[in-house]
């Protein structure tokens, strides 16, 4: 039976299932009122205790992001164990989880995706926490639940909600070095059946320049803008309306000298998202939700002189998401429930160096059993089948154990299929560098491309038979293991995971023909096979409710597979800087892949005097060494490079003081010890200081 058919009658069979279970029964509603505090609902797309989860998850509550002063998700982000924020070619920051890149990393709001990749990584410094209720990280393959992206793991920002029937709100504004203004607004109230919700932030910066005696800025003046409005409307205790809009936009400016001469630079960010979910109680025992989101995400360059008006560099960028998706819940006993889906995504780009815009249509099904065979064991098994219109269908299995051998001490694991589909920058990408000369094809254009290349003589050779990219360019895929154990007795909490995650079919390019000037052509294929494996730690002590201590630790291995059996062989070579021989390596010698620190780490110390309505907390954040590129051209990191950025600790400080229970009075500093490397992290501006006022109602 045809794929799309299929889609269609589950679809239906969803909904008929939903109409089914309202005829039956109209009981009370019986799903039990949570705090958000204390369940997570991004692991298992329920509601589901922390504690209880069998996967290594991360939450972050509105009291640590309020504590810790932080204004946008990368600050917060580089605090957590196992996780650093890295910077791509564009300079926008991506997460790292587990030493998996942040191509393979999915960023929600409220369950739903954001869109935005230019080059791989999403920018995490245009989301703003202002509204936010709690951040949730789930780690490892999430393919099982959410498909493509979900390879390395989840992060869903989940908005504030009405309480009662009070005005409240709050209003904030904070000053910091580099002229930086950050305000916001957030208002919110529930009047019976409807609630609503409005959020506005602003943010301006003078930018920074760590180099004075090169022209231009590191980074440049910007101005920024988040608008967010929520609807909540119950049309009785089982049906329930959330909506939700939310606005994004930056503009900066910036003066760049190409071969000694002035060009202004214009950029412009427009983001756009709209959310439409009902929530459906049929009975007592089929929950349903029907959801339906738009996306949309514009960004243009432009650079031309000041003078003449020419330009020198345009750029547009404009992709769409549109996805409809219903989920049901059925629940078969206490603590047995099974979570079925069906959606759509239809997705388009218009951007520059693309002959035309590209569409991509893929329909996918989704079903999760969480149930208790014993009382003291979690399974949770899980599968997703994903059917896409430019690469073949996916299948992604995952199952997890939670087993509580004592009160206090419990065992869990996972094991995970993770996928990410061939982007379209891979697939249909046509640009060719215009000072230097070489071209870069995605895999879908290439054979059309170099042939129209060999026709106009601008070829001296063709690598290899252009048939083998006749077949599709696979999605690149990987297992992942989670073994751990957590321990919480009174004041002590411990929680320690070991992981492995193998990947293969990674995409990267390759050579596919010479250019007449002596440049490559080049395209992308599947060949890489890699692996991320180590160890994590978190741990927290309080010694009483006024002091409380965590720690987090990773060890981290990250290596290519193809390179270990290549210097096993004896075939990788580098010259030695203190004899300029020139030796044969081992895998002693590999370091392992670019941008992977072996260790990291942070403490932080959170102290609370309540008789003076006064808080104070330092976080000390550490990252090890890490190589930059292969910089002795033998294809590897190892010992005898030279690119390797040295470790370094970063120190934040923050005090609170509230005055009238409304009034709060911040002032911190960031990277309280001003380190720089100007050369090598051009993000990190040497130390911030801020101060914040902020009125509660």
């Amino acid at each position: 039976m045809d794929l799309n058919k299929v889609f269609i009658l589950v679809f239906i069979g969803v909904l008929g299932t939903s109409i089914f279970g309202q005829e039956m029964t109209m009981e009370n509603d019986s799903i039990p009122i949570e705090d958000l505090d204390e369940v997570i609902v991004t692991a298992t797309r329920t509601l589901r205790q922390l504690s209880s989860l069998p996967l290594p998850v991360t939450l972050i509550s509105k009291t640590q992001l309020q504590k810790t002063g932080v204004i946008r998700l990368d600050e917060i982000l580089n605090e957590q164990t196992g996780i650093i924020t890295v910077a791509d070619e564009s300079g926008f920051e991506g997460v790292q989880i587990q030493g998996i890149a942040s191509d393979y990393v999915l960023i929600l709001i409220n369950g739903v995706p954001l869109v935005g990749r230019s080059a791989g990584n999403l920018d995490l410094s245009r989301l703003t926490i202002g509204n936010i209720k709690q951040i949730e990280i789930v780690k490892g393959p999430s393919s099982s639940l959410y498909g493509s992206e979900a390879l390395g793991g989840v992060i869903n920002i989940i908005t504030e909600t009405p309480k009662d029937g009070d005005l409240h709100g709050d209003i904030s504004y904070r000053f910091a070095s580099f002229n930086t203004h950050d305000a916001n607004i957030n208002l919110s109230q529930k009047l019976d059946k409807l609630g609503y919700s409005f959020f506005a932030n602003t943010l301006h910066s003078d930018g920074y320049d760590l180099q004075p005696e090169t022209q231009g800025q590191t980074v440049s003046p910007f101005n920024n803008y988040t608008f967010n409005g929520q609807v909540f409307y119950d049309f009785s205790d089982r049906l329930k309306l959330f909506a939700s809009g939310r606005h994004y936009q930056q503009q900066q400016q910036a003066d760049l000298f190409v071969n000694d001469e002035l060009f202004e630079g214009d950029s412009d960010i427009d983001e756009t998202n709209a959310h439409l979910r009902f929530n459906h109680k049929a009975n007592d025992k089929w929950a349903l939700e029907y959801e339906f989101y738009y996306t949309n995400y514009k960004a243009s360059e432009i650079l031309q002189s000041p003078i003449t008006d020419d330009v020198f560099s345009q750029s547009n960028f404009d992709q769409n998401l549109v996805r409809p998706e219903i989920r049901a819940t059925y629940t078969f006993k206490p603590k047995h429930a099974l979570t079925t889906g069906a959606g759509y995504n239809h997705e388009n780009l218009d951007r520059t160096f693309f002959d035309e815009k590209v569409v991509f249509d893929s329909q996918y099904v989704f079903a999760q059993y969480d149930f208790f065979p014993w009382e003291k064991l979690n399974l949770i098994l899980g599968a997703r089948f994903d059917n896409h219109s430019e690469y073949q269908s996916q299948f992604s299995p995952k199952a997890s154990a939670n087993f509580q051998l004592s009160e206090a001490i419990s065992v869990k694991g996972s094991i995970g299929y993770g996928f990410k589909a061939p982007d379209f920058r891979q697939l249909y990408f046509d640009f060719t560098n215009s000072a230097v000369g070489y071209t870069v094809l995605g895999y879908n254009v290439a054979v059309e491309k170099v042939q129209e290349l060999e026709t106009q003589g601008q070829l001296t050779d063709i690598l290899f038979d252009l048939s083998e990219l006749e077949e599709p360019l696979e999605a690149e895929s990987s297992i992942g293991y989670n073994l751990g154990a957590g321990y919480a007795m009174g004041n002590v909490k411990l929680n320690l995971n070991f992981f492995r995650n193998d990947f293969k079919n990674l995409i990267d390019t390759r050579a596919i023909a010479r250019r007449t000037n002596g440049q490559n052509v080049f395209s992308y294929a599947n060949f890489d096979r890699i692996y991320t494996t180590g160890f994590e730690m978190d741990a927290s002590y309080s010694f009483n409710k006024q002091l409380t201590f965590t720690a987090g630790y990773q060890l981290l291995y990250a290596k290519d597979k193809e390179k270990k059996v290549a210097l096993e062989r004896g075939e990788v070579f580098a010259r030695d800087p203190q004899t300029l021989q020139t030796v044969a390596l081992d895998n002693s010698d590999y370091f392992g892949l670019v941008n992977r620190s072996r260790h990291t780490a942070n403490f932080k110390v959170f102290y609370d005097v309540p008789q003076w309505d006064f808080n104070i907390n330092i976080r000390i954040n550490y990252r090890s060494k890490y190589g930059l590129f292969d910089g002795n051209g033998n294809g590897i990191l190892d010992d005898f490079d030279t690119t390797f950025v040295d470790g370094y600790a970063l120190t934040n400080l923050v005090l609170n003081k509230t005055f009238s229970k409304k009034y709060t009075l911040q002032l911190g500093a960031n990277n309280l010890f001003d380190y720089k490397d100007e050369e090598n992290i051009p993000g990190l501006a040497g130390i911030l200081l801020f101060t914040k006022i902020n009125f509660k109602f």
